[in-house]
């Protein structure tokens, strides 16, 4: 039995009482409510700690999941400039946390506060965790190779845009990345976020990813001397341990005419903006490439436009109606399960490489901001399941979507997607690496040490 920091706790009931305090963006809050589900089936009692802005649906949760909800200060409009917004949170949240606490407490005296986990953004909840003594596990929603990048930006001293020749060296750590992959820190806001969130995960009882050691051997070994023994727990991909129920699903009877490994799907998650002229090159690329489609534009993500309508020229309507079709919102783990689609053409953000990853899926990335360079990499480079596009030119795009659904090499990548897929269904079997994470990390909270 491998001892581990942290003392033996008392679960003071038959599970147990767990906090987590989920991030207010789309891509952090589904990851924390699908490992709240996940706990809560180990049997914990859940209370979810969410701030006032974008506050989930409790409705879509087992009702004995609490939700709490805390004062943020935060106006509608501030989750344009993320960087201030997540600063300006964890300046408003430590007394509303506090007190809520407090009031958990109070109400629970007969099942005690295990633990906070928290999203290693929201490192106000980690203060306040320590200030009462309370065991604390930062939550990460990236990838482990991204968190090893954002230290090697550090170390580097990379906190300014790399130029020139430089930009295309290899990371000598990842030599699978070049030096232009590797995180920006564009401003002082960001470096005080970094710093916070690296401390955060150093001195936590335990960090939690959603990832998968099948899927990240090449970076495990590099935090094990950076978090030295605090005790990793790799349990996604979380979104296989749970639903979140969705009712608009339409475009699954248009997926249902389609046959197999027929359509490209196309969707660039909830925070990525592109301009007008990249979204007719888009559509042109599509156009031409005379595949079926499926293609989410998001309300909004186009600057200056409500809806596309407007922009796309009716001759792309014209070629392409019998073949696509462009909507608001699709269910996407659904979609990405469907038999009818062949590819994914993404932002490359870590939830979306998860579940197209999941279902064996290719994917074509264009990365914009944050991990996705890193994770468009790790599926071009390193699982060789799918390529990067350089850019919006319709002739590359037309090129690429053909490279991912009609070629040779096309093929060639669905296999290996197929075989991740694989290894990923294994490691949430019983002995598999995902399960047994999740059982060590169950016996962790409620014992204190590692069997």
């Amino acid at each position: 039995m491998e001892k581990q920091q942290g003392r033996r706790r008392s679960s003071g009931g038959v599970g147990g009482h767990l906090v987590l305090v989920p991030c207010p963006l789309q891509g952090h809050m589904n990851p924390m409510l699908h490992l709240a589900t996940l706990l809560h089936s180990k049997g914990f009692s859940i209370t979810i700690v969410h701030t006032q802005f974008k506050s989930p649906n409790p409705s879509k949760y087992p009702p004995d999941i609490n939700f709490e909800s805390i004062s943020d200060g935060i106006s509608e409009g501030e989750e344009s400039n993320l960087v201030s917004l997540i600063l300006k949170i964890n300046r408003n949240c430590e007394d509303p946390f506090r007190d809520c606490l407090l009031r958990i407490q109070s109400d629970r005296e007969k099942d005690p506060i295990l633990g906070i986990i928290h999203d290693v953004g929201l490192y106000f909840a980690s203060t306040i965790a320590d200030e009462m003594k309370l065991p604390r596990f930062a939550f990460r929603t990236n990838s482990v190779t991204f968190f090893v990048g954002y230290l090697l930006t550090m170390q580097k001293g990379c906190c300014h845009p790399i130029k020139g020749e430089e930009l295309e060296e290899p990371v000598t750590e990842l030599p699978f990345l070049r030096m232009k992959d590797l995180p920006e820190v564009k401003s002082s806001d960001l470096h005080i976020q970094v710093i916070r969130m690296a401390d955060t995960t150093r001195t936590a009882t335990g960090v939690i990813w959603n990832s998968l050691k099948q899927l990240e051997e090449n970076a495990l070994h590099l935090i094990e001397h950076e978090l030295n023994s605090v005790p990793v727990f790799l349990v996604g991909p979380l979104h296989k341990y749970s639903s979140i129920e969705e009712t608009d699903r339409s475009c699954i009877t248009w997926l249902d005419t389609q046959t197999p490994n027929s359509v490209i799907y196309i969707s660039f998650g909830s925070l990525v903006n592109i301009s007008r002229s990249e979204l007719v090159e888009m559509a042109w690329g599509l156009a031409n490439s005379k595949q079926h489609f499926l293609w989410v534009v998001r309300p909004g993500s186009v600057q200056s436009s409500k809806w596309v309508e407007e922009l796309i020229p009716k001759e792309f309507e014209e070629l392409t109606s019998e073949r696509g079709q462009i909507v608001k919102w699709v269910p996407q783990q659904e979609v990405l399960a469907h038999p009818a689609i062949g590819g994914f053409w993404t932002h490359s953000g870590w939830n979306s490489t998860l579940e197209s990853l999941t279902e064996g899926v290719p994917m074509l990335c264009s990365p914009h901001f944050g991990d996705q360079r890193i994770n468009a990499r790790l599926v071009s480079c390193v699982w060789k399941v799918g390529i990067e596009i350089a850019n919006n030119e319709r002739g590359l795009i037309e090129k690429s979507i053909r490279r991912i659904m009609v070629d040779k090499e096309g093929m060639e990548m669905k296999e290996r997607a197929m075989d991740l897929k694989g290894k990923i269904q294994l490691s949430l079997n019983k002995a598999g690496s995902s399960n047994v994470s999740s059982e060590k990390l169950t016996n962790f909270i409620r014992n204190g040490y590692i069997e």
